[in-house]
């Protein structure tokens, strides 16, 4: 197996909004705000080659939505998803199986594309089955009014009239192996309903893709919980878990929305689970 750090693109998002219910003073001082209040966020994906499959984890917000609807995110960088497969040496035709944490529009909007000459809305992936699991989905399908903005049907649908969306098996246990991948998926229900982290075991360390239950390393601390979270105490309960995990098994975790941090690992203190060290994939696995 090999793994690649896919950087879809940069953008930008409210701080408060980001942050929840603690003070500006206080995540101000790890993910500094601009003049608007809007703070910098990376949309990082992750491709692994294993064996014949290439599987995508997320694919970011893609491009095919309007001017007016990318005004709000303020993209920046020159980062994006095609740019970065052709950097590991890869087209996105080669993508067998795309598999998407949730399915809100900065984590999957890129896994649909806008075709001017043929079909209009397609998959981006053609040769790719893409993979959620059934709650999440008919949650996505018929949102509640706090989450409709984030799942856009042109996003979702186009997955399933191709033929090639296709269900995790949903355990009775949060925490499964995924027959179908080859991964370890955490489900977790306190951003959206049934969100999958992935589990990956990778050169002698389990590296974990974070997706929003921990989006920058400005949310290690328990409060620090987005206001996107349609279930905040929830998150409050299951980040507890998790970090505590983390911390004593030496998780590798990859910050899909960290502009600046790419992976991070955890320590426990007198104040709770910390930030123990940052790290780069070349880094650690050049």
């Amino acid at each position: 197996m090999k793994l690649y750090p896919i950087e879809s693109g940069n953008f930008k998002l409210d701080g408060g909004a980001m942050f929840g219910v603690v003070p500006k003073s206080l995540w101000n001082r790890t993910n500094p705000a601009d003049v608007n209040n809007m703070i910098d966020i990376a949309a990082r994906c992750l491709l692994l080659e294993d064996g014949n499959r290439l599987i995508l984890i997320d694919t970011g917000m893609g491009n095919k939505q309007s001017d007016k609807f990318f005004s709000y995110y303020y993209r920046w960088g020159n980062h994006s998803l095609d740019a970065s497969l052709k950097k590991a040496g890869f087209h996105r035709d080669d993508i067998t199986d795309v598999f998407m944490t949730h399915l809100h529009f900065d984590h999957c909007g890129g896994s649909v594309q806008w075709n001017d000459t043929q079909t209009g809305y397609e998959p981006a992936f053609k040769n790719a089955v893409f993979w959620t699991n059934e709650p999440h989905w008919k949650w996505a399908i018929n949102p509640n009014k706090r989450e409709k903005a984030s799942f856009l049907k042109e996003n979702l649908l186009p997955m399933e009239e191709s033929g090639q969306l296709k269900f995790i098996t949903r355990p009775e246990f949060p925490f499964m192996n995924s027959a179908e991948l080859g991964f370890d998926i955490l489900f977790v229900d306190g951003h959206t309903d049934k969100q999958m982290i992935p589990h990956i075991q990778y050169k002698g360390k389990t590296l974990v893709f974070m997706a929003d239950l921990l989006p920058t390393v400005g949310h290690i601390p328990l409060p620090y919980v987005m206001g996107y979270d349609t279930r905040p105490l929830l998150t409050l309960s299951e980040k507890e878990i998790f970090l505590k995990n983390a911390a004593d098994n030496n998780f590798y975790l990859i910050l899909e929305h960290d502009a600046h941090n790419e992976i991070c690992t955890l320590q426990h203190t007198d104040k709770g689970i910390r930030l123990l060290k940052t790290h780069t994939f070349d880094e650690l696995f050049s």
